[in-house]
């Protein structure tokens, strides 16, 4: 709860470990459906913080594929395994990670300005790991994050984004029946955790300088890609 609190004070990436932790003790559909409240809950602290940093071309043009995206997972959800997902974007987000690294000791690259369509691709496998795995954020990171926005304006449209997606993805697990009475309890006792930790993101991402911001991102998504692969291969 603690890696979903920082990431949605922030620091994006770190909750993309949290799922593939709480799988190791529990069945990955419902730490997925715990998940999905506490997220919820947090979205409020992280927009409220910072609703006033939003590029709203990056946030209308993913948004736009993540609904589709969200549409394809709900109705593959029982055929598409969790574990091929959470390999497939870990490696992704393992390689792009390197990629920027690397990139940016070798000299600045300029900001990516791809237009909007290309956004809406990402945006679209974006909802689609969202819905089957809480792993929206790799697919989502690889367009927005070459564009270089400002420390803040990034962080505020990453959490008005996934905000957005959390909510729309309610309906789906409304119908997958995943919020039991049980699910829910636990979500709620893990709440005060998640809550406060989402303030301390708040508080300690403000005091990262922009650069060493975008790189701890990328070292983060290299750990997480490998969390990732390691779950997916665990399982298989």
């Amino acid at each position: 709860m603690i890696l979903i609190g920082l990431a949605k004070g922030g620091f994006a990436g770190m909750g993309a470990l949290s799922l593939p932790m709480i799988v190791l003790a529990i069945d990955p559909v419902r730490a997925a459906a715990i998940l999905l409240p506490i997220l919820i809950a947090q979205d409020v602290v992280g927009v409220w913080a910072f609703r006033r940093t939003v590029d709203r071309f990056v946030l209308g043009w993913t948004l736009a594929g993540a609904v589709i995206g969200i549409a394809i997972g709900y109705f593959f959800a029982r055929s598409v395994s969790p574990d091929m997902v959470l390999a497939a974007v870990g490696a992704i987000s393992i390689l792009f990670g390197a990629y920027r690294l690397w990139r940016d000791r070798a000299g600045e690259l300029p900001p990516s300005r791809s237009p909007g369509w290309v956004g809406a691709i990402f945006g679209i496998a974006s909802g689609f790991t969202s819905q089957i795995a809480h792993a929206g954020q790799p697919p989502w990171q690889l367009w927005v994050l070459p564009r270089r926005l400002s420390r803040d304006m990034l962080i505020g449209t990453t959490a008005v984004y996934f905000a957005l997606v959390n909510w729309i993805k309610v309906p789906a697990y409304v119908a997958l029946g995943q919020f039991t009475p049980a699910n829910l309890l636990t979500a709620a006792a893990l709440m005060p955790v998640a809550i406060l930790s989402t303030m301390a993101g708040v508080w300690l991402v403000r005091r990262v300088s922009p650069a060493r911001f975008y790189t701890a991102i990328y070292w983060l998504m290299i750990a997480v890609g490998l969390v990732l692969v390691w779950k997916a291969l665990a399982n298989g």
